[in-house]
């Protein structure tokens, strides 16, 4: 029984994907400012300390755009730190590696590499059609953007490939896999640890070396246990071939991960599995790789992905 006196429920209004989600309050800026270490300075203006290009971007993203816990200790997140653009990386159909210096002014700063996915007038999504399958976006107006490629379309599939390789990252990294730890994402930007020298010299592809037999074996290893890692988690590189592994300090390390395939979500994901062993496995046979061990790694990461 309800007695007669008590307040009618409050109705909540129904939310719907098309829906513009509602600005929460947040603290006073005043506040932000007195404690960030740019006092001072307009960070709205092209006027940067220390000769730098921009503000770091770190203090004003969400936890959520942030490098997974626990961080690395050479990560530079003070508020007063700006980024220093140091050169092209690399150059490519979908997106742009830049080498990044973050600091304090007057202080040594950190490499980093910023890979910036392209704008629509300039990148080629040429195989996103597959990847994309079994992913989806809170607002049905977006994936009909899409699915249709209008220019809002392909940003929101750029910014999809930022987060989605962002969120791989974070989820590998913290998994033990050796991909370089993602420091942040901002749009369509990803920032990454820089694997090198300190002198901003990248470490090398795998395609570029040309291991002994003792080396060949041990990259072998690091591949099959990295894989191993993506099949408990059941995922698939989706695009690996010896142009997307480094070697840095004589390990294997995995790179370029925005279309991580879901192996059961995808209905195709058991074809991006077996391409991606069939291809590397391709690359280590011709330099001497026992031509079974390809077919043996497949199987185990068949089973372990749960496809059989």
């Amino acid at each position: 029984m309800y007695s007669s006196d008590r307040p009618d429920p409050v109705r909540r209004r129904r939310r719907f994907d098309d829906d513009e989600p509602r600005p929460r309050p947040g603290r006073a800026d005043t506040a932000a400012l007195a404690l960030d270490g740019r006092a001072g300075h307009d960070p709205d203006t092209a006027e940067v300390p220390g000769g730098g290009d921009r503000w770091s971007t770190w203090p004003g993203l969400p936890a959520g755009a942030r490098g997974p816990h626990p961080r690395p200790g050479w990560l530079v997140t003070d508020a007063g730190a700006v980024d220093h653009e140091r050169g092209v990386l690399k150059t490519g159909k979908e997106a742009d590696v830049h080498l990044v210096e973050r600091g304090l002014p007057g202080h040594d700063g950190v490499l980093l590499a910023a890979k910036r996915y392209r704008d629509p007038a300039h990148r080629m999504f040429h195989r996103d059609a597959g990847y994309l399958e079994g992913r989806r976006v809170r607002r049905s107006r977006e994936t009909r953007a899409m699915a249709q490629r209008t220019a809002l379309g392909r940003d929101l599939i750029a910014g999809q490939w930022a987060a989605a390789e962002f969120a791989a990252l974070a989820r590998l990294h913290s998994a033990g896999a050796p991909v370089p730890y993602p420091v942040s994402v901002d749009g369509t930007e990803v920032l990454l640890e820089f694997l090198g020298t300190p002198d901003g010299r990248a470490a090398p592809r795998l395609a570029a070396l040309r291991p002994d037999d003792g080396r060949l074996t041990a990259l072998w290893h690091d591949l099959v246990d990295a894989l191993g890692v993506l099949a408990d988690l059941g995922w698939a590189h989706g695009d690996l071939s010896a142009y997307n592994v480094l070697v840095h300090h004589g390990r294997a390390v995995l790179i370029d991960l925005p279309q991580v395939v879901d192996v059961v979500g995808n209905p195709r994901g058991p074809e991006f599995l077996d391409r991606d062993v069939r291809r590397i496995g391709e690359w280590f046979v011709a330099r001497g790789l026992d031509p079974a061990a390809p077919a043996d790694l497949l199987s185990d990461l068949r089973e372990r992905s749960r496809i059989g």
